[in-house]
């Protein structure tokens, strides 16, 4: 079964990164995935960018500005900017959650995910030093090494790093490391595949699952696969 992750909620369909884009996606995909910041108190909320400018009204950084500010903004569509707690109501037990962690915000979201469960969680980031932290913090989370630039091997790393997952950028991926990443235990789950064509090619070349910002559409295309594609 080729796990599908609804790539900042469901970025495709609602404003990326919101408790509506985050519903939207379990409908259509068992997990979803957001990206966690820290606010000015330290608190960690939910959005992408370290500005506030493309994705809500509002403008500056996200780790200069006050929470009840934040909370002020319009994030698409009447939405809020969530809390990373308001993300793991959500989601509850209705599926899992990869949470993208800036390297800061490491400490704070575990101690949130410490009380929330980790059986349907995965702490991921392009920092490798973020994850071997993580699971000092949390013994036992599943951990995942994002991976963006051809330079080096992406399965050496997430080995350095003790990642059980690589998350290689879609054109990173191939046969070979897909086959390199099984001999050594790890999963291999591309990113952001939006077209039948890059879905069913990840799926051909053993990717165990894929991030999309249209997991509607992409489940069609998984669930619409001839043999011969």
């Amino acid at each position: 079964m080729v796990q599908i992750i609804g790539h900042r909620g469901a970025r495709a369909l609602e404003p990326e990164n919101t408790l509506r884009a985050v519903a939207r996606g379990l409908e259509c995909a068992g997990w979803v995935e957001v990206d966690v910041r820290l606010s000015r108190e330290g608190v960690p909320v939910v959005i992408h960018d370290a500005t506030l400018d493309r994705t809500t009204d509002g403008k500056g950084p996200v780790r200069e500005t006050l929470l009840a500010d934040m909370r002020r903004l319009d994030a698409g569509k009447g939405e809020r900017i969530p809390l990373l707690q308001e993300v793991l109501d959500r989601v509850g037990h209705r599926g899992g959650l990869v949470v993208e962690a800036k390297e800061e915000a490491v400490p704070a979201i575990c101690s949130l995910l410490g009380s929330y469960g980790l059986e349907e969680v995965m702490l991921v980031s392009f920092h490798a030093g973020a994850l071997p932290a993580a699971r000092s913090l949390l013994p036992g989370l599943a951990t995942g090494l994002i991976v963006s630039r051809p330079e080096g091997d992406p399965v050496e790393m997430a080995c350095r790093a003790g990642a059980g997952t690589v998350l290689p950028r879609q054109d990173l991926l191939s046969e070979g490391l897909v086959r390199d990443a099984r001999g050594k235990g790890i999963r291999v789950i591309p990113w952001t595949l939006n077209t039948r064509e890059e879905v069913l090619r990840a799926v051909v070349r053993g990717a165990e699952g894929f991030a999309t910002d249209d997991p509607c559409a992409a489940r069609e295309w998984v669930g619409s696969r001839r043999p011969r594609d």
